[in-house]
């Protein structure tokens, strides 16, 4: 007999951590049954069709998301038909809801697996291999028996949620994860209860022991993973487990691996924080969902207004210099209108974050926001994602408007390669949003797309922008360009945005063999008229940057950067004149 798992996620180097833990809870018994199939959303459907027929699966079972629920549905029919006489069963968050639905619609599905399956999944595998001589109607009716299963007769009923300790480590080999993220789950369930997450229906909280925590954790460590990403959903919410847990990271920290939190940042205490800022650089990334700070719209989701506690405790943690941080904003909750994310998105810019998500609101099944959109108003598209098109405050056209401007987020902000001429050009409007904004609305008059655009491209055009913005500091413009590009790249050529420095190679050369010739294929040396090296210069406007009469010439050194920006190693080691001047 053999049951096949098949996950379908959203990129490659995704893996779907679902299908490893059902398969590590069969046990030795039913494990060597049991076959994972993993695609990603980019695959063609009959390749995948191909495929599971090609490994002659009896049993399939289907791990369903909002991200690969289409291309599940579109391939159900067909699997089906090629192999008839293949049970298949659905599982995951997509499909835990309104079941009898689903089942309706999807005659050639056997039933759904719901809510948590590892025991349930040991108890049909073990309900498949002992069947195989039953009648059918003995065989349905232990189907039956089997708790958290919803058959065509209905639901046969609850699950008890799983002690974590009893679930396998399912991490066994690595040789599946080569280039790919490593997802660890330490706890499950969420102390909150937010209108648009699922962690609303479920509140069953419980945490892994510490001490299987840290073996586990050990593991990764010992083979020198680049990251694992904990998919806790708020994995400080018990201070104890937290400090356990962060501790041991720091204690036997490798130098390579990093960890991936989701935390509430306003639950971070002073004994947290301290320890936190005593972390090597690289070491952790925390993502903090802020979502939004107008106080109305945070009490309509359940969650308690707490931005000032956010903003004070990321200002903390910035300041350590250590930690990337990654903060969320969801358009589309009740009450938020255009004018009021816009000064929820600035707040949250002010903070300075690594990375800004400018997301939008998924209306999932069985959330308590899904059943009040008629009272709110808001309306998302018909299949999966089911993403927000409209709310009775903000329209279609903003929602668009709001899309255009995430897109310049992702290529300008997120992707950190403009942070010095960013924090100048800020400055140049009302505020930073509508920096974006109006670059979005430079692209589509220039007919650009909303495509990331190519590496060197993409300072093309915002030097383009800045040009038609500030006329007189083009140049100004072009020189921190240079800097921002010189700070992540070691170009074989000149880009063509940059300033013709052929004046300058003689000098240039010099100065770079003065480092050492050994080194020079990873040192470079630029001029500079505006004084685009100094930190800060962002905050303090234009008054500093004031062009000189010489130029001052940096090193950018290639063989170190910087473990939490990525940036090279850089410094002015000929002023040269430095009297100001036009």
């Amino acid at each position: 007999m053999k049951f096949l798992l098949v996950g379908i996620n959203a990129k490659y180097i995704h893996s779907n951590p679902a299908l490893y833990s059902l398969k590590a809870a069969a046990g030795e018994e039913w494990g060597s049954c049991v076959e994972l199939a993993e695609y990603t959303v980019n695959s063609r459907s009959r390749d995948i069709l191909r495929d599971i027929f090609e490994r002659k699966p009896d049993v399939i079972g289907f791990s369903c998301y909002i991200w690969n629920f289409c291309l599940v549905r579109e391939l159900l029919p067909d699997l089906s038909k090629v192999l008839p006489g293949t049970d298949i069963w659905l599982g995951g968050p997509e499909v835990s809801f309104d079941c009898g639905r689903l089942l309706r619609e999807l005659p050639m599905v056997r039933g759904i697996m719901v809510g948590e399956g590892e025991i349930t999944f040991r108890e049909l595998l073990s309900c498949y291999g002992e069947g195989k001589g039953l009648l059918r109607e003995a065989f349905e009716g232990r189907l039956t028996e089997i708790a958290g299963l919803y058959l065509r007769t209905g639901y046969t009923k609850d699950r008890e949620p799983a002690c974590l300790d009893e679930l396998p480590f399912y991490y066994d080999s690595l040789d599946s994860f080569e280039n790919r993220i490593i997802y660890y789950e330490s706890a499950r369930g969420c102390p909150f209860c937010c209108a648009y997450c699922l962690s609303a229906v479920d509140r069953s909280l419980r945490f892994r022991s510490v001490e299987k925590v840290k073996k586990e954790l050990q593991f990764f460590l010992d083979r020198k993973v680049p990251q694992v990403k904990f998919v806790d959903r708020t994995f400080n919410c018990n201070h104890d487990h937290a400090m356990e847990i962060w501790r041991f990271i720091r204690e036997h920290d490798n130098g390579v691996t990093n960890f991936h939190f989701e935390i509430g940042a306003e639950l971070l205490c002073e004994e947290e924080l301290s320890l936190l800022s005593e972390m090597r650089p690289g070491l952790l990334q925390f993502e903090i969902g802020v979502q939004s700070v107008k106080e109305d719209t945070l009490r309509a989701v359940n969650r308690p207004a707490r931005t000032q506690s956010i903003a004070k405790a990321v200002s903390r943690l910035r300041a350590g210099g250590n930690i990337h941080i990654h903060l969320d904003l969801i358009a589309g909750l009740p009450l938020e209108d255009f004018e009021s994310f816009v000064r929820s998105f600035n707040r949250v810019y002010v903070m300075e974050p690594e990375q800004l998500q400018l997301g939008f609101l998924k209306l999932l099944k069985g959330t308590p926001l899904a059943e009040k959109a008629g009272e709110y108003g808001i309306v998302c598209k018909e299949l999966p994602p089911y993403e927000v098109l409209y709310t009775n405050w903000l329209s279609f056209e903003d929602i668009l408007r709001l899309k255009r401007v995430e897109e310049m987020v992702e290529v300008y902000y997120n992707s950190r390669q403009f942070t010095r001429t960013l924090s100048l050009l800020a400055g140049a409007f009302e505020s930073p949003f509508f920096l974006f904004s109006e670059l979005a609305d430079y692209y589509e008059r220039r007919g650009f797309g909303t495509k990331a655009p190519a590496r060197a491209a993409g300072y093309e055009i915002l030097l383009g922008f800045a040009a038609e913005t500030a006329p007189e500091d083009k140049e100004l413009y072009r020189e921190l360009l240079t800097f921002d590009y010189f700070l992540r790249e070691n170009p074989k050529s000149r880009p063509g945005f940059m300033a013709d420095v052929s004046d300058f190679r003689e000098r240039t050369r010099q100065l770079e063999r003065e480092q050492g010739k050994q080194t020079m294929k990873m040192l470079h040396v630029e001029p500079f008229f505006y004084p685009v090296w100094e930190e800060g210069m962002g905050k303090d406007g234009k008054r500093k940057m004031i062009r000189r009469r010489e130029p001052g010439f940096v090193l950018f050194d290639y063989h170190k950067r910087d473990a939490l920006t990525n940036n090279v190693s850089f410094c002015l080691i000929s002023p040269r004149d430095s009297n100001e001047g036009a």
